[in-house]
């Protein structure tokens, strides 16, 4: 089964799979966010729908529950997901067509049901299944305490003070109370999978009743929203039309194409062949970004959703993903609130790397984010030439943030220190996991990246040659000459201590010669730490390309290292042993890609340059067939997952939506600067 996900902007979202079959914890028509985007709680887990024809009932439903699964699939005649999913029902010569889709910043979901009766007289039974807890929990409730308010076709479900109120509404239909029935161990298939309790018990309280009149066309209207300020109330659900949700979806999607300017004729790829399916692609491309885009109403800014289902906003995250998720479709504006969400919550040079999930306060937990920043704001001058923005809102905190690195920092037990001897840095402890491959087992790191890792050290020599371009634009002479020295010093440091010879490659960690990904970046940044143009930077693409690369990305851990593992399963313990240790990452991709680029650049030599461009479209070409077809057919329609077994064939593991997956890969398909 494939999944699906839309968003509301604020958090909240719907997901499930192509056949109505809810098989995580995570799936549901409504998981509200209710202190967004944070404190989410699973609303709506589905609608079972049925219907009855010359007194004859069928499910359209499908549920996996104490051994048994209701197979209204059958009666699915059509699945399709562009900007918000549809299925088709037929049963006999009946057509039901079911939208979903939800309200744009409300925590709120409508259901259109479009009924095509041909002959017979019929009834529509929709009965709502709900809860109210946690999206990361279970309910085991044998009673669900709430009461019901009921007006004809408008019901409000009170769970308390502690909890609140949930709306449903459908106009014109006839609703009936059930007393304490409840929905008896709902199976989830993914988390039996994934090694957690799979089974929950659900509220079911009661069923709405439409009649349908023989030859009729008819359109029913199921509402279901959180009470309060981020949901709509019943008075306002009355006053809203289905059709008209799903307009402005449709309509806010194509202004996102139309001011991204991906189509202009000016914009669209030489030698283009097949138009249609570029178009299509940035249709694609689009839906899938809007996915991450959230609000955060305690900072009055944008952020990145890292990943559906259980990620929030994370600092590493959001940065590397900044440029494929708004610089592209030159969503500007958006891009300088994110860039002002993580600069304004800098404390003792750090940026958060996240936001708890339960109360919003910062976590504090990398020595990537800052450094992330950097590269951020280079990409951001690349795109926007916009020098004031970064001097009046960012260059001071990015001054504050050099300084705090070499004083040293020990927030949340970062443990970041410059070396004055080496000019390098080094983070982390035995206990803590500070860069991103930051897996625990048992309080333990799977992969101890402490002292000095190699991506460190390329993000701050990256970081170094950004302020020293930032201090000459805006004429800062002493700063021009600091930055210069402590970069030119790095530089000297890095290729003399990090280059193993006996690999061709970097050391991951200074005295760790596991060839790993991260080594990627001394290449890849708009700074490269290594001469592109020097045999070192070329053993090391060649290393990695020989030794990490698939049609994937890049495995995190070369095939025949301690420790390679090729397939993501188990329990959590076994997931977050082989997590980092020789699974494939699509986000680490773009880093490749962008080191090709690099190497292209400096190369002098037309011959090779002319090979390297070569290699650089058929990356463009595998990577292109790899990805357009897993929107389509692979594990989430329409998006990328977070991992992928580095195995033939590969699946899709992780959060079946991933940010930076898809942030670096539709880069790779849309970048025509080559």
């Amino acid at each position: 089964m494939r999944e699906w996900v839309i968003t509301n902007g604020i958090g909240g979202f719907a997901a499930s799979t192509d056949k109505s079959l809810n098989t995580r914890r995570y799936h549901g028509l409504l998981i509200a966010a209710t202190n967004p985007p944070g404190l989410r709680k699973l609303i709506l887990s589905k609608v079972d729908e049925s219907i009855e024809l010359n007194g004859k009932k069928y499910d359209l439903y499908s549920n996996d529950s104490q051994g048994k699964i209701t197979e209204g699939y059958k009666y699915i005649e059509k699945f399709e997901k562009n900007i918000i999913p549809i299925y088709t029902y037929r049963v006999k010569d009946v057509i039901i067509e079911k939208s979903i889709s939800m309200v744009y910043g409300k925590n709120t979901v409508c259901i259109i049901y479009r009924i095509i009766n041909q002959k017979e007289k019929a009834k529509l039974f929709l009965t709502p299944i709900v809860n109210f807890r946690d999206f990361h929990a279970e309910s085991h409730n044998l009673k669900f305490r709430y009461t019901q308010k009921i007006n004809r076709d408008k019901v409000q479900l009170d769970f308390g003070e502690d909890k609140g109120k949930i709306n449903l509404y459908v106009k014109d239909a006839k609703y009936r109370e059930y007393i304490d029935n409840i929905f008896y161990k709902m199976h989830y298939e993914r988390e039996e999978l994934r090694g957690f309790d799979s089974e929950e018990n659900h509220a079911v309280p009661g069923t709405f009743e439409i009649n349908i009149k023989p030859n009729e066309d008819k359109e029913v209207v199921f509402f279901c929203s959180l009470d309060g300020k981020y949901g709509n109330s019943i008075e306002e659900l009355q006053r809203l039309s289905g059709t008209k949700i799903i307009e402005n979806e449709k309509k806010r999607i194509s202004e996102q194409v139309k001011n991204s300017g991906l189509l202009n004729e000016e914009m669209l790829p030489k030698d283009l062949e097949d138009k249609q399916s570029y178009i299509d692609l940035v249709n694609q491309y689009m839906v899938a970004s809007d996915n991450f885009i959230v609000y955060r109403p305690s900072t009055k800014l944008h952020t990145l959703i890292a990943g559906y289902p259980w990620f929030l906003d994370w600092g590493r995250d959001t940065l590397i993903s900044l440029e494929g998720i708004l610089l592209i479709s030159k969503k500007y504006a958006l891009a300088e609130e994110i860039l002002l969400t993580y600069v304004n919550r800098v404390k003792q040079g750090l940026v958060p790397n996240g936001f708890d999930e339960y109360d919003g306060h910062s976590l504090y937990n990398s020595a990537d984010a800052s450094l992330l920043l950097f590269e951020a704001v280079e990409k951001y001058l690349q795109y926007t030439g916009n020098y004031d923005f970064i001097k009046e809102s960012v260059y001071n905190t990015l001054i504050k943030i050099i300084n705090n690195y070499i004083d040293g920092i020990n927030l949340e037990d970062n443990n970041i220190r410059f070396d004055e001897k080496t000019y390098l840095i080094s983070s982390g402890s035995i206990n803590t996991q500070n860069t991103w491959m930051d897996a625990k087992v048992n309080g333990k790191p799977v992969t101890p990246r402490n002292g000095y890792a190699v991506e460190i050290n390329a993000l701050w020599y990256n970081a170094l040659r950004v302020m020293q371009n930032l201090a000459k634009h805006y004429m800062k002479v002493a700063r021009y000459y600091e930055y210069g020295l402590l970069a030119k010093n790095c530089q000297k440091s890095f290729v003399r201590r990090f280059y193993n010879p006996y690999k061709k490659c970097l050391y991951d960690v200074l005295g760790d010669d596991k060839i790993r990904p991260n080594q990627i970046f001394a290449i890849s940044l708009s700074h490269p730490v290594l001469d592109c143009d020097e045999d070192m930077a070329k053993e090391v693409f060649v290393t990695v390309t020989q030794k990490l690369l698939n049609r994937y990305g890049l495995q995190t851990l070369a095939s025949g290292e301690k420790g390679f593992s090729a397939i993501y399963k188990g329990s959590p313990e076994e997931r977050d042993s082989v997590y980092h240790q020789g699974i494939t990452w699509p986000w680490l991709l773009g880093q490749y890609y962008n080191a090709l680029k690099n190497l292209i650049k400096a190369e002098k030599n037309e011959e090779n340059k002319e090979k390297l461009k070569n290699t650089l479209m058929q990356l463009k070409v595998n990577t292109a067939n790899t990805f357009t077809n897993e929107l389509t057919n692979g594990n989430t329609i329409g998006s990328i997952c977070e991992i992928y077994d580095s195995t033939t064939p590969s699946k899709g593991k992780g959060a079946f939506a991933q940010c930076w997956s898809v942030a670096e890969i539709f880069r790779i398909l849309l970048d025509k600067n080559i």
